[in-house]
C-alpha cells in the first residue's frame, strides 16, 4: 500500500468513526487536487460527512481543483445542503462558479443565485449571459485593475487590498477613469519602480487584449502565441471586463482536443467509462445512421457497374485495395488541414499554397504506389492490362483523396463550421464513392481490353 493509499484509508477510518478533528488534521494536508480525487471514490453517505467537517470555503477549493464529470456536477450539489451549495459556489471564482452552474437546470441555477450573497450573484449573472465558448463565458471578474493617473505607492495599497480575491496578480491592468484599458504592468516592475512615480509614465501602453465576443480557441492561440499568464478582456470600447487566466486555458484546449477527436471518430462526445451501453449507443447512433446513408451511395454505385464485374470477376478483388489506400491518403491530407487550422498556421494567402503542396505529395504518392501495384498485379495474377488499370485507378484516387482532405475541411472553415465535422469517416465514404467510380468508370471505359 502506497502512501496515498495508506492515507486515504486513515482518512476513512476518522470519518466512519466520526473523529472529526484527526479527519481535518491530515486532509487539510493534502493537495486540493488529491482531496478531490479522494472525494470523488467516497460514498454518498460518507461524503455528507464531509460536507460536515469542511466549510463551505474549503469544499470550493476542491471543487476548482479539478474538473468533475459534468453530470457529476449535478448530483453532488444535490447531496449538500442547498445554503451549504450556494455559500460554496460564492466563495469560487466567478468563472469556475459559472462552469458548475452551466451544467444545472435553470431552476437550479435560480435557486442558487437567490441564496448568495448580492455582489457573488451580481457577477455570476453577469457572466452567464455570455454566449458559450467565447472569451466572456470563460473569463474571470476577479483581477487587479489600477488607474493610471495613481503613484507606485498607491498602486500597492490597492494591490494589498485586491490581491487576496484576485486570480492572478503578476500582471496589473491599468484603467483611465472610464474604465478602458490603456496599459499593463508586471508585479516585478511594480515593485521595483520608484513608489512616488506615476503609473502612467511606466506602463507598457502596448497591451494585447481579446474581444469579449471572441471564440476560446482564438484566445487560447493568444496566450500560447504571446506565452502570456492571464490575457485582459475588452468590449468594442476598450473597457476592460475581465481577464482569462492560463488555467482557464488549458482547461479549453483540453475540452476542444476532446470535442475535435469525437468528431474525426465521428462520435457526437466522447464515451467515458462510467456510461451505460444504452447511453454510448444513444450518442454513436446518430453518427452510424448517417453514415449508414452515405455507405447506401457506394452500394448503389457498384450496383451500376454490375455489368462490368459480371464480364471480368477479378476486378472486385482490388476494390478493398483502391478504396482503403484512397481513404488512408485521404485521412492523412485531413489531419494536416484540421491542425493546420486548429494552430492558426494556415492563413488566407497559404491556403492555396497547402492545396499545392498536397496536390503535389498526392501525385507523388499516388504515383509510386501505382508503380508497385502493377508490378504486383502483374507478377500475381500475369495480366499486365488488369495491372495498368488498376495502377491508374489507385493513382487517380490517392490524387483526387489527398486534394479533398485539405479542401473539404478548408472550405467548411470558410463557411464558419468547425472543421472537425469533416470527420475520418466522412472522408473515408466520399473517398470510396469517388475511387469506386474512378475504378469502375475506367474499368468500363476499357472492357474490351481486358476481357
Amino acid at each position: 500500500m502506497n502512501q496515498l493509499q495508506l492515507e486515504e484509508s486513515n482518512l476513512i477510518t476518522f470519518l466512519t468513526n466520526d473523529l472529526m478533528e484527526e479527519f481535518r488534521d491530515e486532509f487539510m494536508q493534502l493537495h486540493p487536487y488529491d482531496q478531490s480525487l479522494f472525494f470523488e471514490k467516497v460514498e454518498p453517505d460518507i461524503r455528507k460527512k464531509i460536507f460536515h467537517y469542511l466549510s463551505p470555503k474549503e469544499m470550493a477549493e476542491i471543487f476548482e481543483a479539478t474538473k468533475f464529470d459534468e453530470e457529476h456536477y449535478e448530483y453532488y450539489l444535490k447531496e449538500m445542503d442547498t445554503t451549504y451549495a450556494a455559500d460554496m459556489l460564492s466563495y469560487m471564482y466567478a468563472d469556475n462558479a459559472v462552469d458548475v452552474l452551466n451544467e444545472l437546470g435553470k431552476d437550479q441555477v435560480a435557486s442558487y443565485l437567490s441564496i448568495m450573497d448580492e455582489e457573488s450573484a451580481q457577477e455570476i449573472k453577469d457572466l452567464l449571459h455570455y454566449k458559450e465558448y467565447t472569451a466572456g463565458s470563460i473569463m474571470t471578474t476577479e483581477y487587479v485593475a489600477i488607474p493610471e493617473t495613481s503613484t507606485c505607492r498607491s498602486a500597492m495599497t490597492i494591490l494589498r487590498k485586491e490581491a487576496p480575491n484576485a486570480e492572478t496578480i503578476y500582471y496589473l491592468f491599468v484603467v483611465n477613469e472610464t474604465h478602458q484599458l490603456t496599459g499593463v504592468i508586471s508585479l516585478r516592475d511594480l515593485i521595483i519602480a520608484d513608489e512616488d512615480t506615476l503609473i502612467k509614465e511606466i506602463m507598457n501602453e502596448r497591451v494585447v487584449s481579446v474581444l469579449v465576443s471572441e471564440d476560446q480557441e482564438e484566445v487560447a492561440r493568444t496566450i500560447k502565441d504571446y506565452n502570456f499568464l492571464a490575457v485582459p478582456v475588452v468590449d468594442f470600447e476598450q473597457h476592460l471586463l475581465g481577464i482569462v487566466t492560463v488555467d482557464d486555458i488549458i482547461d479549453v484546449l483540453d475540452e476542444e482536443a476532446s470535442d475535435d477527436y469525437s468528431k474525426l471518430a465521428g462520435v457526437s462526445d466522447m464515451d467515458t467509462f462510467d456510461k451505460s451501453p444504452f447511453q454510448a449507443a444513444k450518442k454513436r447512433l446518430p453518427w452510424l445512421v448517417i453514415l449508414l446513408f452515405l455507405g447506401m451511395m457506394t452500394a448503389n454505385l457498384m450496383s451500376i457497374f454490375t455489368e462490368t464485374l459480371s464480364k471480368v470477376a477479378l476486378l472486385a478483388v482490388f476494390i478493398p485495395l483502391i478504396s482503403g489506400t484512397a481513404g488512408n491518403s485521404g485521412t492523412q491530407s485531413l489531419a494536416v488541414a484540421i491542425r493546420g487550422i486548429a494552430t492558426g498556421d494556415i492563413e488566407e494567402e497559404s491556403k492555396m499554397k497547402l492545396l499545392l503542396r498536397e496536390a503535389g505529395t498526392g501525385l507523388i504518392t499516388g504515383l509510386l504506389c501505382a508503380i508497385l501495384v502493377v508490378g504486383i498485379v502483374f507478377f500475381w495474377q500475369h495480366n499486365l492490362v488488369i495491372g495498368l488499370l488498376v495502377g491508374a485507378a489507385l493513382l487517380g484516387s490517392i490524387f483526387v483523396a489527398t486534394i479533398g482532405g485539405s479542401f473539404i475541411p478548408l472550405l467548411i472553415h470558410r463557411m464558419k463550421i468547425d472543421p472537425a465535422v469533416a470527420s475520418g469517416p466522412f472522408i473515408t465514404t466520399i473517398n470510396d464513392v469517388i475511387s469506386i467510380l474512378i475504378y469502375l468508370g475506367l474499368a468500363t471505359l476499357f472492357i474490351s481490353s481486358i476481357s
